[in-house]
């Protein structure tokens, strides 16, 4: 089996250390968990890995022969292949396309390109990846969240005659995907795996991690901190290590009690979504669950002024809004599920992307803003140079938090989450978790969808369950089960309550 040695990997921006002389090897055949904090140095290692960022120091052996890597084509060429976490599609292009990008075009008469080939080549990659039915042909930039993730995963694994991956290095993968579409990767990693391949996983989902890897790695403060095979360590002493303390594997408990106040109505139908019957009071949190694209985000969407309802709905006594503007101007805020795409301007100031919808002139005063992002980063406690510091720099858990200090800025009356906790470490989840119950004891109503079924179960007062865009079912949460929740999104003899 191949045998991977990273030494002495460091790296520093500004003099300060991201990465502090760690050492990490990879044995083919065998699944290495990376794990750590937001900031731990995760993100700066994959890139060192990648050739995407010189190291400071960095030595790199393949069974026990030096080599170098530098460059993204030096580790191309080193046999070693990478799926981020980030969903950098080409929207313009079609997924056969997507699926290739990186790799060399296949050719007929020696210039003009063999589409035919091309799209084998990548129908067998998504194959491989149990997704054959996807359409080849489709623009990608018209494709869910979690399909695009699956082309990501499906161009790793696209066969290169004379170039045999030994290392696949897998960033939060499943963060999109559904249940049943994660269990189709855990068998790609079986075979690859079973080929002989060293796979590094870096994944929060911690029990994920414990069914399906070998060894684990933490780093801490980008230093590494433990090395032990998952037979030997446990859940606790994993999120000890990271964090440095203890931290319950739990959620913040209700602090008061639901307001007999309602915040919004909503009876009848809108587009897809049927025979909505359900009202939110202040303080509440709502869970909305059911099977991928069953119209969890078309119903929040509904409080953005995106949709019309064709029946009853209001919002704080009126009419929802009729857009999004509207919504924040009238206390509506709302979390994206994709922070990068959906959420935040990457190459702004953190001030920018957290003011933009709270500005009231476009004469605004720059002292008031920074005063007031200094205050929201220290409420949602974020990890930051300055205000002005470019919010693309932060870890994905701050990133995160920028678009929860946008969100609480308002003071709002109803925040929208969608997956609030995606590709976010155990602390920070636990950081987001105390600012929801805090907003709800405040009286601040809460729609929450998440694919995470605990989290659903830990933090929601009932759940709205959808099936294909039909309300079938609204459950109190108190003594239900993953299991029971699971059985109502396939239950079609469910009505509404």
């Amino acid at each position: 089996m191949t045998q991977l040695a990273f030494s002495d990997m460091s790296k520093s921006y500004g003099g300060t250390p991201a990465l502090a002389d760690v050492s990490l090897t990879l044995t083919g055949g065998r699944v290495h968990a990376l794990m750590g904090e937001n900031g731990a140095g995760k993100s700066t290692l994959i890139k060192l890995l990648a050739g995407v960022v010189p190291a400071d120091e960095m030595r790199v052996e393949v069974d026990g022969k030096p080599i170098t890597l530098r460059t993204a084509a030096d580790a191309h060429a080193a046999g070693f292949r990478f799926i981020h976490q980030e969903l950098n599609i080409v929207p313009q292009v079609t997924v056969a396309e997507n699926i290739l990008l990186g790799h060399a075009f296949p050719r007929r008469f020696g210039f003009a390109v063999d589409w035919a080939a091309l799209r084998k080549q990548a129908s067998d990659a998504l194959a491989m990846l149990g997704a054959s039915g996807m359409d080849l042909n489709a623009m990608a930039g018209d494709l869910a969240a979690d399909d695009k993730m699956l082309i990501k995963i499906a161009s790793a694994l696209v066969a290169e005659p004379g170039q045999e991956a030994c290392l696949y290095v897998l960033d939060e993968p499943t963060a999109a995907l559904t249940g049943a579409e994660s269990q189709k990767l855990f068998a790609v990693i079986e075979r690859l795996k079973a080929r002989g391949a060293a796979i590094l996983y870096v994944s929060h989902r911690m029990d994920e991690v414990m069914a399906i890897c070998d060894d684990v790695t933490v780093l801490r403060n980008g230093r590494h901190v433990m090395t032990v095979p998952i037979a030997r360590t446990s859940k606790a002493q994993v999120i000890q290590a990271m964090t440095g303390k203890d931290v319950a594997d739990a959620y913040p408990p209700r602090a008061s009690a639901i307001s007999d106040q309602v915040v919004a109505r909503v009876s009848g139908d809108a587009g897809r979504l049927r025979s909505l019957f359900f009202d939110l009071k202040a303080g509440e949190i709502l869970g909305v669950a059911g099977l991928a694209e069953a119209g969890q985000t078309e119903l929040l969407r509904l409080f953005l002024g995106q949709g019309r309802v064709a029946g009853g709905a209001e919002y704080a006594g009126k009419a929802l809004p009729r857009n999004p503007a509207e919504a924040w101007a009238r206390g509506v805020a709302h979390i994206p599920q994709e922070r990068r795409s959906e959420g935040l301007m990457l190459e702004m100031a953190i001030r920018s992307n957290i003011v933009l919808p709270h500005l009231k002139s476009a004469f605004a005063s720059l002292r008031a803003e920074t005063r007031d992002t200094l205050a929201m980063g220290q409420a949602v406690q974020m990890k930051m140079e300055g205000p002005e510091q470019d919010v693309g720099q932060l870890s994905g858990g701050n990133q995160q938090k920028a678009v929860f200090a946008r969100a609480l800025m308002g003071a709002p009356k109803l925040l929208l989450l969608e997956e609030p906790t995606r590709g976010v470490d155990v602390g920070a989840k636990w950081e987001i978790y105390q600012l929801v119950r805090e907003l709800s004891a405040k009286g601040c109503a809460v729609i929450l969808t998440s694919s995470d079924l605990p989290e659903i179960l830990g933090m929601c007062d009932r759940v709205l369950v959808l099936q294909d865009g039909k309300q079938t079912a609204i459950l109190p949460t108190q003594d239900l089960t993953s299991a029971d929740l699971v059985t109502e999104f396939y239950d079609t003899e469910s009505t509404p309550a």
